[in-house]
């Protein structure tokens, strides 16, 4: 009955955003859009994130307007070090991407942001001024360019210095929404959309590499995970593909008992894939064949991290796993109590491996990952 609850809600929200594009008829008490914000990016001693302000809403409204924020966080003891709030309108649900001294979001008022670490200036490009779309899935930076998508369903190419566009791609489908952040393997960029397809794309010209686009029976959201000359993507079909990366077709796939949301990880040829059936599940990376499933007890939309040989995962009842990749052991690492949807963040100390997570509460987590112990907590909004 909890699955089916979950799923029902995984549902809606899916199709409520479709329907009002990612906003809620708001005026009787009812958020005017729904809550978001961004994993944690590790960036030398830094955590950036972009958590979801609430302000006043508007006239005749009682809701709250949200508008999100770049915060930067000192990895040591979460102390804030700055933080930009530029003309966001709404939530941020994608990573930010760090680049040198750049850091790019993308708004859901179909803003792409470049802000600069340094002088916390900040440039700014609507993907499409004529007809704005939100901008879902984070942005990726490969070379001297940014790659994203738009809930417009066209893949984007942007000079990384002036934000310029360099090349669109547009899906062919009327419902190819995209919200999953893209993935670059050389020259090639992966990116899914709603409209059941995953695309392989030049990143030089944005012409497709394939005869055509590999397709599935259900939306596909999380990011592409590339493994060798394979393509790992879950999709809204309850299936999990293993694709050729040169040519498109499928090498194997496997079925769960609910969508796959998350990123995908890989380690050692095994692939370990989250799925909102409360499960991770361990599969041969070659073939498809299930070597282990880990129930964590509730759905899983957070990406989890490799941290030495252990998989560190977060359930979204606020549970924290890890599971040891040699003996296929699950351990209960830390209970948060607090929802978390975000995915997770990492990085190495004097005090060990450090596991970052940003709930739901908005809360930022400092864990070591071999203990579990609380390093740090601070609350950023």
């Amino acid at each position: 009955m909890e699955i089916r609850s979950n799923i029902a809600f995984k549902v809606c929200l899916v199709l409520s955003l479709l329907l009002v594009g990612l906003t809620f008829f708001g005026c009787a008490g009812v958020r005017t859009s729904p809550e978001g914000g961004s994993g944690v990016v590790v960036a030398d001693s830094t955590l950036f994130l972009c958590p979801t302000v609430k302000q006043a809403g508007g006239v005749g409204c009682t809701a709250p307007s949200l508008k999100g924020k770049l915060v930067a966080v000192n990895s040591s003891d979460g102390s804030l070090l700055w933080e930009v709030s530029p003309e966001f309108l709404g939530a941020i649900y994608g990573n930010p991407v760090v680049a040198g001294d750049l850091v790019y979001v993308g708004g859901y008022n179909g803003k792409i942001y470049e802000i600069n670490a340094s002088s916390h200036l900040s440039a700014q490009e609507y993907l499409d001024k004529t007809n704005p779309q939100p901008i879902i899935g984070g942005p990726v930076v490969a070379g001297d360019r940014v790659y994203l998508g738009g809930a417009d369903g066209r893949v984007y190419a942007l000079n990384a210095v002036s934000l310029k566009e360099e090349w669109k791609f547009p899906t062919k489908d009327k419902v190819g929404k995209i919200w999953s952040t893209p993935a670059i393997d050389g020259d090639t960029l992966y990116i899914g959309s709603f409209d059941k397809k995953l695309y392989a794309l030049d990143t030089k010209t944005g012409k497709e590499k394939w005869g055509k686009p590999f397709e599935t029976e259900g939306a596909i959201i999380s990011t592409p995970l590339v493994y060798g000359n394979t393509v790992y993507i879950g999709s809204f079909d309850r299936h999990f593909y293993a694709i050729n990366a040169g040519d498109g077709s499928l090498k194997w796939k496997f079925m769960a008992d609910s969508w796959f949301w998350a990123k995908p990880l890989a380690y050692n040829n095994v692939i370990y894939a989250p799925c909102l059936d409360h499960k991770v599940y361990a599969l041969d990376a070659k073939t498809g064949e299930k070597i282990a499933d880990f129930d964590l007890g509730s759905p899983i939309s957070s990406s989890p991290v490799l941290l030495g040989s252990l998989v560190v995962i977060a359930s979204e009842e606020g549970k924290v796993y890890t599971i040891d990749t040699s003996s296929n052991q699950l351990k209960l690492l830390a209970e948060l109590g607090e929802t978390i949807y975000a995915p997770l963040g990492t990085t190495s100390c004097g005090c060990g491996e450090v596991v970052y997570i940003y709930t739901r509460g908005q809360n930022l987590y400092a864990l070591n990952a071999a203990s579990g112990a609380k390093l740090w907590s601070q609350t950023i909004k």
